[in-house]
C-alpha cells in the first residue's frame, strides 16, 4: 500500500510525536513549516472552567497559519499536522475533543491507549487518517481490525510511554501481515535513523525527545538542558509515574529524591487520564520523559534548524549507502 496522500511529499519521512505538556502550537507550526508532521496531545490544550475552549483556539490558529504559509509559499507547502487522542476510559474530554477535531477537519489523528471504532469513524467522516500507536503485534492487529488506517510501532528506547521490543522484531512481525502506513518510534534522533527505519520496512520515523530541546517546546530550561547533557545510560524504564511503562531521565528522578535504580512498580489499574496527568498528577511534574537517542542532542535549537540537521543527515546517509552498493557491485 502506498503512503497516504496526506503523508506524501514531506521534506523527510518524519512525524514529530505528541509530547505531553511540551507540544504546543508554536512547536507544531515550526515542525510543519519546516516540512515534517507536527503533532500535539489534545489534552495539552487546557482551560479553566468558564473560559473559552483552548483546543478550539489551538486548532483555529494552526489551520489559519498553515493556510497562510501555503498561500505565501506555493512551492514549499507545509506538512500536515496531527492531534493525539488518549482513548482511555478515564479521559472525560475524549468525546468533546473528537467533535472539535471533526469540526476543524484535523487531517491526521494519532490514537493511544485504546482502539475504538467510533473514534476512527469520526476521523474518516472528514477524510482524516488515523495512526494508532502500539507496542506489540497483538495491539497492532486489534487497532487495524477496528478501523485504524496505520500504525506507530513504539519500540524499545522510545521516549515517554514505550514498548520493550526491538524495533527489528516489531516492524518485522507487523510487516508479515500489514502493508499500510507504519512509522517507527524508538531513539529516532538522527537522520540516519529515519533511513534505517525505512530499510527495516517502516514508512518513516516518529521522533519526540530531540524536539524537547528546541526553542519552541513548552519545557522548562532545566529539562531542555538535561536532554543536551544526557545519553542512553541516563534513561530508566518504569511504570511508576503514569501506570504505563515508559522511559524517563534518571537525573530528574534523583532530583525528586528517589533512587532511579530502585523504583517501585505501579498498579496499572490506577491509571487516570481525566486531567491528562496520568495516575499521579502534579506529584510527578518534574519527572521528565525521554528516549534513549538523546546522545545526539547537543544544543538547544529552533525546531527548523533541528529539522535542517535531520534532513542533511538523512540525505548524507542515502548517499553513503548508495556509494557502498555501487562499490559492492
Amino acid at each position: 500500500m502506498a503512503v497516504p496522500a496526506v503523508l506524501q511529499n514531506l521534506r523527510i519521512p518524519l512525524i514529530g510525536s505528541p509530547l505531553f505538556i511540551i507540544s504546543n502550537p508554536d512547536l507544531v507550526l515550526a515542525q510543519c513549516k519546516a516540512g515534517v508532521v507536527g503533532s500535539f496531545p489534545a489534552l495539552n490544550a487546557r482551560e479553566k472552567e468558564g473560559e473559552e475552549i483552548e483546543l478550539e483556539k489551538w486548532l483555529v490558529r494552526i489551520n489559519e497559519e498553515l493556510d497562510a504559509h501555503n498561500q505565501a509559499n506555493p512551492d514549499r507547502p507545509a506538512a500536515p499536522y496531527a492531534v493525539n487522542q488518549i482513548v482511555h476510559r478515564t479521559n472525560a474530554r475524549l468525546e468533546r475533543d473528537v467533535e472539535l477535531c471533526v469540526k476543524h477537519k484535523v487531517p491526521v489523528w494519532i490514537t493511544s491507549l485504546g482502539a475504538q471504532e467510533w473514534v476512527y469513524e469520526a476521523a474518516h467522516s472528514v477524510g482524516a487518517i488515523v495512526l494508532h500507536d502500539i507496542i506489540n503485534d497483538t495491539f497492532a492487529r486489534k487497532a487495524i481490525s477496528k478501523g485504524a488506517d496505520g500504525l506507530i510501532a513504539v519500540a524499545a528506547g522510545a521516549g515517554g510511554h514505550a514498548g520493550a521490543l526491538s524495533p527489528f522484531a516489531l516492524v518485522q512481525e507487523i510487516r508479515e501481515w500489514f502493508d499500510g502506513p507504519l512509522y517507527l518510534s524508538g531513539a529516532i534522533a538522527k537522520g540516519d535513523s529515519i533511513l534505517a527505519a525505512q530499510a527495516m520496512g517502516a514508512d518513516g520515523g516518529y521522533a519526540g525527545s530531540c524536539f524537547i530541546a528546541t526553542e519552541e517546546a513548552n519545557a522548562v530550561a532545566g529539562y531542555k538542558e538535561m536532554i543536551t547533557r544526557s545519553g542512553a545510560s541516563d534513561i530508566v524504564y518504569s511504570n511508576l509515574f503514569t501506570g504505563v511503562w515508559g522511559n524517563y531521565l534518571k537525573p530528574s528522578i534523583a532530583n525528586a529524591g528517589m533512587d532511579p535504580d530502585q523504583l517501585e512498580t505501579a498498579d496499572p489499574s490506577k491509571m487516570n487520564f481525566g486531567s491528562g496527568e496520568g495516575s499521579k498528577g502534579k506529584r510527578w511534574k518534574d519527572i521528565w520523559g525521554s528516549g534513549q537517542g538523546i546522545g545526539r542532542v547537543k544544543e538547544i535549537l529552533p525546531a527548523a534548524k533541528l529539522i535542517d540537521r535531520l534532513a542533511a543527515e538523512y540525505d548524507a546517509a542515502q548517499e553513503r549507502l548508495c556509494g557502498q552498493v555501487k562499490r559492492a557491485s
